[in-house]
């Protein structure tokens, strides 16, 4: 078959599993194996309309001459974040540890606004590794896990309580994952990889060696790729142990907190910033506790974060 024929007649679909130095490794749609990817160079059209492929990305390619290949066009995307730089992420786990380091709400919350702002659903994971220690420290956990469970399905999110260990809780997060693609978030030291080690039982080395090469040169690398989980894909990715809200508008905040979303429009004045307005359906909600006052506080938190962010600028 001549090559030019071949470009005239196969237009090949897969997706970016990995962007590596200009290249990108595209799967193809109907690879019998994870390792069966073609190594693609952008279009230079593409670059041209100021399109560039991300890792995630459903693509249409050609294959050239030499085995390697040229992705044509990206089709559209579902979701997109900015760091880490990956498209079509449709399920975010954020995973929080109930005991070692101690739960942080408000890095929860702050996770759950970037997760809302892009669109993404969000589902929260505790493990709780280290529960078997000794009493207190299994008390103080269980505390810890029953307000987020009590605050955070109240709301309406997901809620998988899993320990790597022992092997609690995977099947049921194995199968949350089946046909998504899938981010994994959340505070450092919360066992993210020995998660996914348990997610993907062949997978033990390479998700260490990468999470360890990633863990070295955590400023400089911005290497993300895609796991196959069977039936799912897992971004392993450096990104979201820093946040700011760079990408938010001050409007936009009340829309990433959920139950301030639901009241907003019942609020008196439009553009209610839910603060100390009269006649704000959210301040209501939280006189009648009917909102958690965690959640309004770090809402008012980063709303000040932001306002103090503008005054610098």
């Amino acid at each position: 078959m001549s090559s030019s024929h071949n470009h005239a007649s196969l237009e090949l679909r897969g997706r970016i599993v990995k962007a590596l130095s200009g290249y990108y490794y595209v799967l193809p749609d109907d690879a019998e194996s994870q390792d069966a990817t073609v190594q693609c160079r952008g279009r230079g059209v593409l670059k041209n309309k100021g399109i560039t492929p991300l890792v995630g990305d459903e693509v249409v390619y050609s294959l050239t001459e030499n085995g390697e290949g040229t992705v044509e066009r990206v089709l559209p995307r579902s979701s997109e974040l900015i760091r880490p730089p990956v498209a079509n992420i449709d399920v975010a786990m954020l995973v929080f540890s109930v005991t070692e380091p101690a739960l942080n709400l408000t890095l929860l919350d702050k996770f759950l606004v970037h997760i809302e702002h892009a669109e993404i659903e969000a589902v929260l994971c505790l493990s709780k590794q280290d529960l078997e220690h000794d009493g207190e420290e299994t008390e103080a956990a269980a505390e810890a896990a029953a307000s987020v469970n009590r605050i955070y399905s109240a709301i309406g999110y997901e809620i998988y309580g899993t320990s790597a260990r022992i092997g609690k809780g995977i099947e049921e997060l194995q199968q949350r994952l089946q046909g998504h693609l899938a981010v994994f978030a959340g505070q450092s030291g919360v066992g993210k990889s020995s998660l996914l080690n348990a997610i993907v039982p062949g997978l033990q080395l390479e998700t260490n060696a990468i999470s360890n090469r990633l863990g070295r040169g955590k400023h400089t690398t911005r290497h993300v790729e895609l796991i196959e989980i069977g039936g799912g894909y897992v971004a392993d990715t450096p990104g979201f142990s820093q946040l700011d809200f760079t990408e938010l508008g001050i409007e936009d905040l009340g829309y990433c907190f959920r139950e301030i979303r639901a009241l907003s429009p019942d609020c008196k004045f439009r553009g209610c910033t839910h603060v100390q307005e009269p006649g704000c359906a959210v301040l209501a909600a939280l006189a009648e506790g009917k909102i958690e006052p965690s959640r309004h506080e770090n809402y008012l938190q980063f709303l000040n974060e932001m306002k103090d962010k503008k005054r610098r600028y």
